[in-house]
């Protein structure tokens, strides 16, 4: 898959389908931030992606702001959606996740914080079109 890159998708099939598509080529050390409105499928992209490492028990970390997933392979799934202030981010240890270079970390709603959010990273941005179809733009942020 080449950045920047931008589909849109009319089913839940499609979507799953370019999630399996998109982790093919996602690196240990990746940051993914993923955009997008309640309801726009951030989540369930996540879920489907993470199938092709047969990790099936994906759920949303809205309360818990983090979830670990293994199976040799590390995952880190934070959901900025229900955090206050940024400080809750670095009490937990943030930093410590995302320089984490054996792991892959997906960040729901980073727009919320985009102050923490490393200089490196993809980000999905996801849109909900009137036909009820999304549209995914994915890029590759490099900020000096």
């Amino acid at each position: 898959m080449n950045l920047p890159f931008q589909k849109i998708v009319a089913s839940e099939a499609e979507t799953a389908k370019l999630a399996h598509d998109f982790i093919q080529h996602v690196l240990p050390g990746d940051i993914i931030v993923l955009n997008g409105n309640l309801g726009t499928g951030k989540t369930f992209f996540i879920k489907r992606a993470l199938e092709v490492s047969g990790i099936n028990s994906v759920s949303s970390p809205t309360f818990a702001i983090v979830n670990e997933y293994t199976n040799g392979m590390k995952y880190y799934h934070f959901d900025f959606y229900r955090i206050n202030k940024l400080q809750e981010l670095l009490d937990i240890g943030f930093n410590d996740y995302i320089n984490d270079n054996e792991a892959v970390t997906f960040i729901e709603w980073g727009e919320l914080f985009e102050e923490i959010l490393p200089h490196r990273r993809i980000e999905i941005n996801i849109k909900m079109k009137e036909d009820s179809s999304r549209e995914f733009s994915i890029k590759e942020i490099r900020k000096e």
